[in-house]
Protein backbone atom coordinates (compact mmCIF):
# COMPACT_ATOMS: atom_id res chain seq x y z
CA UNK A 1 0.00 0.00 0.00
CA UNK A 2 1.40 3.06 -0.46
CA UNK A 3 0.37 6.72 0.59
CA UNK A 4 0.11 9.82 -1.70
CA UNK A 5 1.05 13.20 -0.45
CA UNK A 6 -1.98 15.80 -0.20
CA UNK A 7 0.12 18.47 -2.37
CA UNK A 8 -3.26 21.07 -2.06
CA UNK A 9 -2.68 19.89 1.52
CA UNK A 10 1.01 21.64 1.53
CA UNK A 11 -0.15 24.21 -1.07
CA UNK A 12 -2.79 25.51 1.87
CA UNK A 13 -0.57 25.04 4.45
CA UNK A 14 2.07 27.32 2.70
CA UNK A 15 -0.33 29.89 1.56
CA UNK A 16 -1.90 30.16 4.99
CA UNK A 17 1.40 31.05 6.57
CA UNK A 18 1.98 33.60 3.66
CA UNK A 19 4.83 32.17 2.65
CA UNK A 20 6.35 32.42 -0.87
CA UNK A 21 6.84 30.10 -3.38
CA UNK A 22 10.58 31.00 -3.38
CA UNK A 23 10.43 31.23 0.32
CA UNK A 24 9.81 27.75 0.18
CA UNK A 25 12.36 26.70 -2.17
CA UNK A 26 14.75 27.84 -0.07
CA UNK A 27 13.73 26.40 3.13
CA UNK A 28 14.08 23.29 1.78
CA UNK A 29 17.74 23.75 0.10
CA UNK A 30 16.71 24.91 -3.86
CA UNK A 31 18.95 27.77 -5.57
CA UNK A 32 15.92 28.69 -7.69
CA UNK A 33 11.76 28.77 -6.69
CA UNK A 34 11.50 26.05 -9.61
CA UNK A 35 12.56 23.32 -7.72
CA UNK A 36 9.57 24.10 -5.25
CA UNK A 37 7.21 24.81 -7.75
CA UNK A 38 7.75 21.60 -9.19
CA UNK A 39 7.16 19.46 -6.12
CA UNK A 40 4.05 21.32 -5.53
CA UNK A 41 2.61 20.76 -8.87
CA UNK A 42 3.49 17.00 -8.64
CA UNK A 43 5.98 17.23 -11.42
CA UNK A 44 8.90 16.17 -9.01
CA UNK A 45 8.19 13.65 -5.97
CA UNK A 46 9.15 14.96 -2.44
CA UNK A 47 11.47 13.24 -0.37
CA UNK A 48 10.59 11.79 3.12
CA UNK A 49 13.41 13.97 4.42
CA UNK A 50 11.43 16.91 2.75
CA UNK A 51 8.40 15.84 3.87
CA UNK A 52 9.44 15.91 7.33
CA UNK A 53 10.77 19.65 7.15
CA UNK A 54 7.24 20.86 5.77
CA UNK A 55 6.25 19.18 8.76
CA UNK A 56 8.15 20.23 11.20
CA UNK A 57 7.51 23.87 9.29
CA UNK A 58 4.12 24.43 9.45
CA UNK A 59 4.11 22.28 12.88
CA UNK A 60 1.59 19.70 12.01
CA UNK A 61 2.00 15.89 12.25
CA UNK A 62 3.70 14.23 8.86
CA UNK A 63 0.32 11.88 8.54
CA UNK A 64 -1.24 14.99 7.34
CA UNK A 65 1.05 15.50 4.44
CA UNK A 66 -0.72 12.75 3.14
CA UNK A 67 -4.13 12.53 1.18
CA UNK A 68 -6.54 10.54 3.62
CA UNK A 69 -7.12 7.15 1.82
CA UNK A 70 -10.46 6.22 3.79
CA UNK A 71 -11.91 9.78 3.31
CA UNK A 72 -11.09 9.53 -0.24
CA UNK A 73 -12.80 5.98 -0.66
CA UNK A 74 -16.29 7.14 0.84
CA UNK A 75 -16.63 10.41 -0.15
CA UNK A 76 -16.10 9.10 -4.42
Amino acid sequence: MSKQVDLEKIKQLRKSADIAIGDMAEKLGYKSPNGYFYLERGISQFTAVMLADVAEMFDVPIEELFVNEEYESTNK
